[in-house]
């Protein structure tokens, strides 16, 4: 009877050690199912519940309904819009960085160099350092006493994270340092994707490098040059750990960092459900622009 068993079909085998193909999808399917609405789903509505409370998690008393009095107070705040309109700026500062330095990489790792897998590898490792590793990393290169940005540029003593003027730039600079190499690998693949048959025509017809770059590069890589952005502009409102550990300026105060502060240490946990979901609501929003775009540059 052994030797049968061994000669059948794995499948054959497991159904005749009493495990079903329904049994086996069913083993790994419903731990699955169960893992995301215990802790996706179901803290998705719970906050969505407590943004219409005044619950607070630091108290013990009871959570009374207030319908929508937190999402009227968080609109009508001007330091909320403070907070979204500086969110705002750095994510256009970081973004549009990411796109030219991540996009100007790929076209420069597009072509035939020496030790081009070396360089790719080092310029991907930016990204795959711990953000609290990066914030402290950075922390010490922008220090005015001994950090070595100061030294090579010659600024002396200046104050990168304490000047309130440039201290969301210097903060974006981080971000872009870390993510434009998620920018340049997506654009490779659409650069390697492109028919060289095109590049050969336009040579042919004399076409100059302007001409070919904006008539057949990057339409070709539009789209996936806009699926990049879809990605970092979600990050970029998301952004907390290397901007809370760098500054604390109110100038790079993001809603990220607002949101933190006003859940975890001013405890007004219904209040921050409440803004947690306008800033999701916004996001939706701005990728649905996005998704439009995309969809458009895919048309073509």
């Amino acid at each position: 009877m052994t030797d049968v068993i061994a000669r059948l079909e794995p499948q054959s085998r497991a159904a005749t050690r009493g495990l079903s193909d329904l049994s086996i999808r069913n083993l790994f399917i419903i731990p699955t199912i169960a893992f995301l609405i215990i802790f996706n789903v179901f803290p998705l509505l719970y906050s969505l519940w407590t943004s219409f409370t005044d619950f607070r998690a630091s108290t013990t008393a009871p959570a009374n309904w207030v319908g929508l009095a937190n999402y009227r107070e968080l609109l009508s705040d001007p330091f909320i819009w403070r907070n979204f309109t500086i969110t705002a700026k750095y994510v256009l500062i970081s973004v549009t960085g990411q796109v030219f330095v991540g996009f100007g990489l790929a076209m420069l790792l597009n072509r035939a160099i020496p030790l081009k897998g070396l360089i790719t590898t080092l310029l991907l490792l930016p990204m795959m350092l711990s953000m609290a590793v990066v914030g402290l990393f950075w922390k010490l290169l922008y220090d005015p006493s001994f950090g070595i940005i100061n030294y090579f540029l010659g600024l002396g003593k200046f104050e990168w994270l304490a000047n309130p003027d440039v201290a969301l730039y210097a903060v974006a600079i981080v971000d872009i340092w870390m993510w434009s190499p998620f920018v340049m690998l997506l654009s490779l693949a659409g650069l390697s994707a492109v028919p060289k048959h095109l590049y050969e025509a336009a040579e042919i017809d004399r076409a100059g490098p302007f001409y070919t770059f904006f008539r057949i590069t990057l339409p070709l890589v539009a789209p996936i040059l806009m699926i990049a952005i879809i990605f970092r502009t979600m990050e970029a409102f998301k952004t907390f750990d290397h901007a809370y550990i760098l500054s604390s300026q109110p100038t790079t105060e993001l809603i990220a960092i607002r949101l933190y502060k006003m859940a975890f240490l001013e405890w007004q946990t219904g209040l921050s459900s409440a803004f947690a979901y306008i800033v999701l609501i916004m996001v939706v929003a701005i990728t649905n622009i996005y998704v439009k775009y995309l969809n458009k540059a895919k048309a073509r």
